[in-house]
């Protein structure tokens, strides 16, 4: 919002504050500001008039002027092509500087001398969108009534201060003059004028022209006023200054007055050509696919979430965003149809960021006061009766739903110290109260009276937050907080996803870190379970719009970015959250990884492990037993992984519920040797573990023995090893798989694997004949069990 001292100062006398001092004290107000400067930096103009012109003897271009700057006639050499005698136009004196730092200085020209500059308003630093043709052309032209010599800037009400304020997002009573008016007047204490509107209606009834219909709930005031006969021409010049000051072009008398309404009040309006429009106007949502040709000339491809005007059948506006080409107020235009309405915000959101954000939809966006709806458009038939010649009709069209009750918070002197931690008096709450243009009562407290152009300020901690930055957060005086204390420390979640984050490095892997949002392809790859998919209601763009259920496909693009720049060996994981939706929303913290190529090598020797479905269980069977949970994991082989390789796949069970799964991508996914792993955290930090507890290492020999037994291909390796652990109890330490074998002397349909056992007693060395016992009865339990034999037997 750009605030202009001069339009501000219709509503509150600022003259005798300086307005860097006024910024100032706004920040400290908790309104922070990006600019501020003069709206226009040139010094030095005075009103000239050029008494004669004559060609330049020497050029094809330039003039010879004598112009009168009242105390004095000068001469000045002037290329512009509309310079002429007895015109009034801008000087810019000898010594005086204009915007960029340029100082006038005596030149000569062509052989000639000149003493000043005859300016155009772009020299004046006006931007190119508030000039007219004319004036990029050539010089600005004054009106014959000008008075020569005085100061050309107070003429043309340029000697202005504008302040460009970065308001937060709830001070939408800040996103008009008026409403800054009240709050510069609460700063210095300082009474707020609001012009008295006075309107002459006469002729015929608006009801004998048009009819009104609502047929939308986003849709909560909507006034309609009928002004006829209206003039349009060039506003007056200090409209025209306070809009450009605020940043708006000018265009015509009518359709600044729209403007200049909404900077003053907030409420935005819409002028319609009313003999265009017809005579019934209907408020409704549009449906889909509906078109619309808005004022900027574009064609608009309308949603069943826009809100629209029509005239009973087709669309003559978007709601809160732009006008219809069809009925807008031309040059030749007589009779206006004067809107005020309040749309609901959420949905010209939704337009304004489809189609067009424009001045009057960041003001819905943020709400309106519905107070003042009506005074914005009376003021409008005001202006326009003044400055346009119009004839306000009588009678109104209304339809009127909203709440306009001003608000009630209760409160106590105790409770809005205590939230301040100041020690604030009766007195000067009941001022700073006073001072905001709020009312109160006193009874048990203070029953304050918010009126509805504080749409921020709805419970005690806002009221009290005016409180405190209306008296000033500078006047807190710094004490420690005595409070009970505790240790800080990571939630037990934080903890397990440090952990596995140092223990995965540890074991190789990289770390990266993607985007949740995927697109349409990518959210169905690796997902497992049928869920409902949460998708972004206005995504950025089409590849990031869903809500990621699974980490691979982020893992995948990792991957093919990397071989893309020549980083063939790929170690990576990843630990973040899934979402999707049951009867609620869910989020789930995973861990996952994908390896390529090889894992280790060493170059000089050219030994290289390269990845394969054991790297990765390892990896995993590294992780489980690091958190404490051996002899309580199971790894089973999985056909049913969608995108995964039906044969060399395998699902992670932890107390037999399962907790995630790896394998290797299938190749109809994606052709390379990628193998993926993928952990839910959740569940996983949902299995207690007892305390870990370290003993010492026995320093006794431990006894190792080997045995084979020769299986079915469909047999899985981990039925055998469960049964040698049940039967070796505690003397059993350690058993591994040292060889699986199928060719000579093994049946086709049959293979071989072999363990490596070792024993050990952590108290006394084992003799040959316990071991020996120990061994036997695995053997007889295998066999017996599980109906397979022993190699070699």
């Amino acid at each position: 919002m750009r605030l202009s001292k001069k339009f501000v100062s219709d509503y509150i006398d600022i003259n005798d504050i300086d307005m860097s001092e006024l910024a100032e004290k706004m920040v400290f107000a908790g309104n922070e500001y990006e600019e501020m400067r003069p709206f226009c930096e040139a010094t030095g103009l005075v009103i000239g008039e050029v008494k004669e012109c004559i060609d330049h003897p020497n050029s094809d271009h330039l003039h010879i002027c004598q112009v009168d700057l009242g105390e004095e006639t000068v001469q000045i050499v002037c290329g512009a092509p509309n310079v002429r005698a007895g015109l009034k136009v801008i000087v810019s004196k000898v010594g005086a500087t204009l915007p960029g730092g340029i100082v006038i200085k005596k030149a000569t020209l062509a052989g000639t001398e000149s003493n000043g500059m005859i300016c155009s308003l772009a020299e004046l630093g006006l931007e190119s969108k508030f000039l007219k043709e004319e004036d990029k052309a050539g010089i600005h032209e004054l009106p014959d009534d000008a008075p020569v010599g005085a100061d050309a800037l107070e003429y043309l009400d340029f000697d202005d201060t504008v302040i460009d304020f970065e308001l937060t997002a709830d001070r939408a009573d800040l996103m008009n003059i008026i409403g800054m008016a009240y709050e510069i007047g609460a700063i210095y204490d300082r009474p707020v004028h609001i012009p008295e509107i006075r309107v002459k209606e006469q002729g015929d009834d608006i009801n004998n022209y048009h009819k009104l219909d609502v047929a939308t709930e986003n849709c909560s005031i909507y006034l309609g006023k009928r002004v006829e006969n209206v003039e349009i021409h060039e506003s007056p010049q200090w409209m025209k200054e306070r809009l450009m000051a605020c940043g708006i072009r000018p265009i015509n008398n009518v359709v600044d007055i729209s403007n200049y309404v909404m900077l003053e009040y907030g409420q935005p309006l819409h002028f319609f050509d009313a003999d265009r429009l017809k005579d019934h106007i209907l408020v409704r949502m549009a449906e889909d696919s509906e078109t619309l040709t808005t004022l900027d000339g574009q064609h608009r491809i309308l949603k069943s979430s826009d809100i629209v005007i029509t005239n009973g059948n087709e669309p003559v506006a978007l709601a809160g965003v732009m006008g219809g080409l069809s009925t807008e107020v031309e040059n030749d235009t007589k009779n206006i149809f004067v809107e005020a309405a309040i749309f609901d915000p959420v949905h010209i959101r939704y337009t304004s960021k489809s189609i067009l954000r424009s001045e009057a939809s960041s003001r819905y966006e943020k709400g309106i006061d519905p107070n003042r709806t009506e005074l914005a458009i009376l003021r409008a038939c005001e202006l326009l009766e003044k400055y346009a010649s119009g004839t306000t009709c009588k009678g109104m069209l209304v339809y009127d739903q909203a709440k306009k009750e001003d608000k009630t918070i209760s409160i106590t002197l105790e409770k809005i110290n205590q939230v301040l931690g100041m020690t604030l008096s009766e007195t000067i709450v009941e001022d700073i109260i006073r001072r905001l243009g709020f009312t109160y009562t006193k009874k048990d407290g203070y029953e304050v009276t918010v009126p509805t152009r504080r749409l921020d300020v709805n419970i005690k901690e806002d009221l009290i937050e005016e409180i405190g930055r209306i008296y000033g957060y500078d006047h807190v005086v710094g004490t420690l907080p005595v409070v009970p204390m505790k240790r800080g420390r990571y939630s037990k979640k934080a903890t397990m996803m440090k952990e596995i984050r140092r223990r995965l490095e540890g074991l190789g892997l990289y770390q990266v870190i993607t985007y949740s949002l995927v697109s349409e392809q990518e959210c169905n790859l690796f997902v497992n379970q049928e869920h409902e998919r949460v998708e972004v209601l206005a995504p950025l763009s089409e590849d990031k719009k869903i809500m990621r259920q699974t980490l691979i496909p982020s893992l995948l693009t990792v991957l093919d970015y990397n071989l893309s720049h020549n980083n063939k060996d790929i170690q990576i994981f990843e630990t973040g959250s899934v979402y999707y939706k049951e009867e609620d929303y869910k989020e789930e913290t995973m861990v996952s990884g994908l390896l390529f190529g090889n894992y280790m090598g060493n170059t000089w020797q050219g030994n290289v492990l390269k990845v394969d479905f054991y790297t990765v269980k390892g990896i995993i069977e590294n992780i489980l037993q690091y958190f404490g949970l051996n002899g309580r994991y199971r790894i089973v082989a999985d056909e049913t992984k969608k995108d995964m390789h039906p044969k060399m796949t395998a699902s992670i069970l932890v107390d037999n519920e399962e907790v995630g799964y790896f394998g290797r991508v299938h190749p109809k996914t994606n052709k390379k040797d990628v193998y993926v792993f993928e952990i839910s955290l959740d569940r996983l930090m949902m299995k207690k573990v007892r305390t870990l507890k370290y003993k010492e290492i026995s320093k006794y020999p431990s006894v190792h023995k080997d045995l084979a037994f020769i299986m079915p291909k469909s047999m899985e390796s981990e039925q055998v090893m469960t049964i040698l652990r049940k039967v070796g109890g505690r003397l059993l330490t350690e058993i591994d798989v040292f060889d699986v074998y199928e060719g000579e002397n093994v049946k086709e349909d049959e293979k071989s694997i072999a363990y490596a056992l070792t024993f050990q007693n952590a108290t006394k060395t084992l003799n040959d004949e316990e071991v020996t016992e120990i061994f036997n009865e695995m053997i007889h339990e295998v066999e017996s069990k599980l109906h397979i034999q022993l190699r070699n037997k």
